[in-house]
């Protein structure tokens, strides 16, 4: 038995959850509030002790197993909840290797290098002549002096070598300040500083753990604007997110994120009491970045510069746009990377208006219930990509229309909720004034399903609602196993895999295809192993998984059963294995909502959202049900 295992065999999930959440039991079920968005009305959220999981039905519609729970509880990533739930249960985690051992204490040193760093600066420019231009030039921003201590705000020196004269004397040697990115090295030899004459900017983690600093220039005559720490082992640009460490409570309490810009768009917003705002430090924001947001909430608005929320810039600053031409040479907009992100989050994505010539520090210090106002008034993502597409053309023109709208219609079709996608093409019709039809008339007709052929054990055809429902998570486990073994035995095949199921408009496989805590975790290792060309996938996947999961790995890689004479047939096995996993959930979750409904004690629950997440899970099966019985040689 793993540890993992292990934690959840001693720990009973209902007494967890009861610790923060009112239970009643409702036959095998316990019902109550979800704590994870504001309801006082209807308890949709569920646990089931039978098999150790939870679910809300209601606004979150995600759950999972007690890891899933407390590191969505907590904040906590998955190696912080097994140390914790260890501690807990009383079982004993595997000691480090020595060599793992000896890499965290050596981050823990540069983590304490670059506390001194901060420190460092800091003093520069609170307690040294050449400082007060960095200091005036908060101040005139509207920083104010608790804050500048809060956020450790500080100054860099204009010389060559006040970094390495300062750390050496600590004991610190020239490779250390290289590994954090404090210094360069010269062609000639030595080293000199890296950052002279700006305003720093320290950059925490979400716990608050030093990684790197962001760094503004003083003088307008030097460049970049902006300088960031490079990618060392404890800073990496697209897996922060600047004020988080501030941040995370209020955008859990208030259940909505703000991401801006820049440096002191955040710290203004915080001083000014929006302590729910972050910043992806001029990067557009990545997969990584949401998958950090949704520990906390699925309500994300975007407040862009007011430079920034032209008619093209806007898109393409925040990933809402690739910049991809057309055959004509013109920019072609496509707000897809940000509504994948917010279909597989099944987020609310919205971006707001802010006054022209204005950042919003500006106004926020101008008015903060102008600031309030705005972020009320931000609109749904899909709406702002249509209006800024029609803003300044010609919408009397019959092929600007026809070009808006074929622009614009796949993005409405990538919108999870059917209701949504309804009201976004009404407003599509208004906007270019035209009739709906004739927008559903120039959709993709999909093809009529085939006869069903044969498939795996146990088709669709031939439910068994008994087995169904909450007797299925020893199936889906196994399924998870299936799916994940095949595919570490042959990731080559997983951008096939990918086209197999775009082809039927099916999403591609993710961590959230995975229920079980470790087989997310692995899966995640392995998504980033395919990612990346520096290692092989596996050995990728084996160095970026907890120590505590490597029998598991062992267990699931290490089969051998894939030769070159069956590796198709493996292929087609793991594409009917993934369909059919995701089937089997779907039809579990349609039997869990029957069953509340059903239920006399949870009669109160809101009707309206559980006939939605219903509608929506027929329409998925649907789907499902199509690709399913397509010959093998099709998919």
């Amino acid at each position: 038995m793993t540890a993992v295992d292990e934690i959840k065999a001693r720990l009973d999930i209902v007494d967890i959850v009861s610790e923060t959440v009112k239970l009643r039991r409702s036959g095998r079920s316990y019902t109550g509030f979800c704590p994870f968005h504001p309801n006082a009305k209807t308890p949709a959220f569920a646990v089931f002790p039978e098999s150790g999981t939870w679910r809300c039905f209601g606004q979150c519609n995600e759950g999972g197993d007690i890891f899933k729970y407390m590191m969505k509880r907590e904040g906590w990533d998955f190696a912080e909840a097994l140390r914790r739930l260890a501690e807990r249960a009383g079982v004993t985690l595997e000691t480090f290797t020595p060599e793992r051992k000896a890499a965290e204490d050596e981050y823990e040193r540069l983590r304490e290098l670059l506390e001194e760093a901060v420190n460092f600066y800091q003093f520069q420019m609170l307690k040294t002549p050449a400082g007060q231009p960095a200091l005036d030039f908060l101040t005139r921003r509207g920083v104010k002096p608790e804050t500048i201590q809060a956020f450790g705000l500080g100054y860099s020196p204009s010389g060559y070598d006040g970094m390495v004269n300062h750390f050496s004397a600590k004991g610190f040697s020239t490779d250390d300040l290289l590994a954090v990115g404090l210094v360069v090295p010269r062609e000639s030899g030595g080293v000199y500083d890296k950052y002279r004459n700006r305003v720093m900017f320290p950059i925490r983690d979400a716990a608050g753990k030093m990684a790197g600093f962001g760094a503004r220039i003083l003088d307008p005559n030097d460049i970049p604007k902006f300088l960031n720490s490079p990618q060392t082992v404890l800073f990496d640009k697209s897996h922060l997110l600047y004020g988080l460490n501030f941040a995370r409570k209020p955008i859990r309490a208030q259940d909505q994120v703000v991401i801006v810009e820049g440096y002191l768009d955040a710290i203004i917003l915080h001083q000014a009491g929006f302590d729910n705002t972050v910043s992806p430090m001029g990067t557009a924001l990545n997969e990584d970045q949401f998958r950090l947001l949704k520990k906390f909430t699925r309500r994300i608005v975007l407040a862009l510069d007011a430079d920034a929320a032209g008619e093209k810039a806007t898109l393409r600053g925040l990933d809402l746009a690739r910049n991809a031409l057309d055959h004509e040479t013109e920019l072609t907009f496509d707000a897809h990377g940000l509504l994948r992100h917010e279909a597989r989050l099944q987020a609310d994505v919205r971006v707001t208006t802010i006054p022209d010539g204005m950042d919003p520090d500006e106004v926020v210090l101008r008015d903060p219930e102008e600031w309030r106002a705005i972020l009320s008034a931000a609109r749904p993502i899909v709406v702002h990509v249509m209006e800024t597409l029609a803003k300044s053309q010609n919408l009397e023109d019959a092929k600007v229309k026809t070009a808006v709208a074929a622009q614009i219609l796949p993005l409405i079709e990538d919108v999870p909720s059917p209701i949504e996608r309804d009201t976004y093409r009404q407003q599509l019709a208004r906007l270019l004034k035209v009739d709906e039809r004739s927008l559903l008339g120039s959709q993709r007709v999909h093809e009529k399903p085939r006869r069903r052929t044969q498939r795996i054990d146990e088709p669709v055809q031939q439910r068994n609602p008994k087995q169904e429902g909450f007797g299925v998570d020893k199936r889906i486990s196994s399924l998870e196993a299936h799916c994940l073994s095949l595919l570490l035995q042959q990731p080559h095949r997983y951008y096939e895999l990918e086209r197999s199921l775009k082809k039927f408009g099916l999403d591609k496989l993710g961590v959230t295809d995975f229920d079980s805590s470790d087989h997310q975790i692995i899966a995640d290792a392995l998504f980033k192993g395919l990612s990346q060309d520096e290692h092989e996938t596996i050995q990728f996947v084996q160095e970026n998984i907890p120590e505590s999961l490597a029998e598991r790995l062992t267990q699931l890689s290490g089969v051998g059963m894939i030769t070159e004479k069956n590796e198709d047939k493996l292929f087609e096995d793991l594409v009917r294995s993934l369909i059919n996993l995701r089937l089997i959930r779907i039809n579990a979750l349609l039997n869990q909502i029957r069953f509340i409904q059903s239920d006399e004690e949870t009669a109160e629950l809101d009707k309206t959202d559980l006939h939605s997440l219903t509608l929506n899970y027929t329409i998925a099966r649907g789907k499902l049900d199509m690709a399913l019985a397509k010959p093998v040689d099709s998919i």
